[in-house]
C-alpha cells in the first residue's frame, strides 16, 4: 500500500522560503521511478512544478520556478523535498507530491502519475 504524505506548507511573505516534504511510504524508489511536485491554484489546472528522474539522475523544472525551487530526494528516508526560495504571490497553491514509473519527457503530465498525496497549502502574500 503506497502513501505519499506531504508537509511543510505555510503562509509566508513574498521573498520568503519554504521547504516541502513528501514521505513516500511503501513506495519502491528505484531506477524506473519519477517523483514530482505539482501545484494547483484555485480555478486553475494542476501543473507540474518539478520532478526527479531516477534513471537519469537529474531534475526537471517548470520555467516559472527554474532557479528558485530545488527538488531533492533522501534515499535513506525515501523522502522527496522541494526547497522553495524567493517565493512570489503567484506561487500560492496546493502542492501535491506524485510518483510513478514515468518517462522523464512526460514528467509534467499529471495523467501519467497513479500515486498522489493529499497536498499541502502554500500561501504567499
Amino acid at each position: 500500500h503506497v502513501q505519499l504524505v506531504e508537509s511543510g506548507g505555510d503562509s509566508v511573505q513574498a521573498g520568503g522560503s519554504l521547504r516541502l516534504t513528501c514521505d513516500a511510504i511503501g513506495y519502491p524508489y528505484n531506477s524506473d521511478n519519477c517523483m514530482a511536485w505539482f501545484r494547483q491554484a484555485p480555478g486553475k489546472k494542476r501543473e507540474g512544478v518539478a520532478a526527479l528522474s531516477i534513471v537519469e539522475d537529474r531534475p526537471y523544472y517548470a520555467d516559472s520556478v527554474e532557479g528558485r525551487f530545488t527538488i531533492a530526494h533522501d534515499n535513506a528516508k525515501n523522502t522527496l523535498y522541494l526547497q522553495m526560495n524567493s517565493l512570489k504571490p503567484e506561487d500560492t497553491a496546493m502542492y501535491y507530491c506524485a510518483a510513478d514509473y514515468v518517462y522523464s519527457g512526460d514528467w509534467y503530465r499529471r495523467d501519467k502519475y497513479r500515486y498522489w498525496g493529499r497536498g499541502t497549502q502554500v500561501t504567499v502574500s
